[in-house]
C-alpha cells in the first residue's frame, strides 16, 4: 500500500513538473522596441507602427510574441539612459534598441551618445535582458569625422557586448522618398514594412537565441 501511495505521489509530481515545463514552453515572448520617433510611429496611424508590423510579420510566421512600443519622439540617448528602467518592465525577453538619431541630427558629441548607449547596455545585460542593437548612420553634412566617429559607435558596443547588431535602422528607406513622409526622415507605412521585411531575420535570430518563441 505504501509503495502505491508513492508511485502517486511520484507520478502526480512528474505531471506536474511536466505541465510547468509544457507552460513555460507556451509563455508568450516579450518584446520592446526602445527608440525614438521611429519606433514609436511619427505621422503614423494606428497599427502602422513598426512594433505593431513587427508584431504582426512575427506572429505571421509562427512567433507567440508581444512587441512592445517603448518609442518616444524626439528621444536622445540620454533620455533613453534615464528612462531606461522604467520603460523596460520585468520579464522582457529582447529589447531593439533603436537610439542615436536625435544625438546625431543635434550635432551631440559621438563620445557622449555611446557612453548613454553603453550605459544602457550593461544595464539591460545586468538584468539578463537579451538585446538587439539597431544602428544609426550619420548624415554626411556633418562632416566626415563626425560621420566616421558616430557610425563607428554601434559595432564597437556591439562587439564588446556580444550583441547581434543590425548595421543601420533605416536601410532601405533613406534616400528613398516613395517610402518616407513629407519630411524626408521618418517611413511612411511602406517604408515601415521596408523596415520590418530587412530587419525580421535578426529578430528571428535573436528569439532563438534566447530560447524562442
Amino acid at each position: 500500500m505504501a509503495f502505491k501511495h508513492t508511485l502517486a505521489a511520484a507520478l502526480i509530481l512528474f505531471l506536474g513538473v511536466c505541465g510547468a515545463i509544457s507552460s513555460a514552453r507556451a509563455e508568450t515572448f516579450n518584446i520592446v522596441g526602445f527608440g525614438d520617433s521611429l519606433t514609436a510611429g511619427f505621422g503614423l496611424g494606428p497599427g502602422q507602427g513598426f512594433t505593431d508590423r513587427l508584431q504582426a510579420a512575427l506572429k505571421a510566421k509562427g512567433h507567440d510574441v508581444a512587441v512592445a512600443n517603448a518609442g518616444v519622439s524626439g528621444d536622445t540617448t540620454s533620455g533613453g539612459l534615464a528612462r531606461l528602467d522604467w520603460s523596460v518592465p520585468d520579464g522582457t525577453r529582447l529589447v531593439i534598441l533603436e537610439l542615436g538619431a536625435n544625438d546625431m541630427l543635434r550635432g551631440v558629441s559621438p563620445d557622449i551618445a555611446e557612453r548613454n548607449l553603453d550605459a544602457m547596455l550593461a544595464k539591460l545585460k545586468q538584468r539578463k535582458i537579451a538585446v538587439l542593437l539597431a544602428g544609426m548612420r550619420a548624415a554626411p553634412n556633418l562632416g566626415a569625422g563626425y560621420q566616421k566617429s558616430f557610425d563607428a559607435i554601434y559595432p564597437r558596443l556591439a562587439m564588446k557586448y556580444d550583441v547581434p547588431l543590425y548595421p543601420f535602422f533605416l536601410d532601405g528607406v533613406a534616400g528613398h522618398p516613395d517610402l518616407q513622409l513629407e519630411d524626408g526622415l521618418h517611413p511612411n507605412p511602406n517604408g515601415v514594412d521596408a523596415i520590418v521585411e530587412r530587419i525580421l531575420p535578426s529578430v528571428e535570430k535573436a528569439i532563438a537565441a534566447d530560447g524562442g518563441a
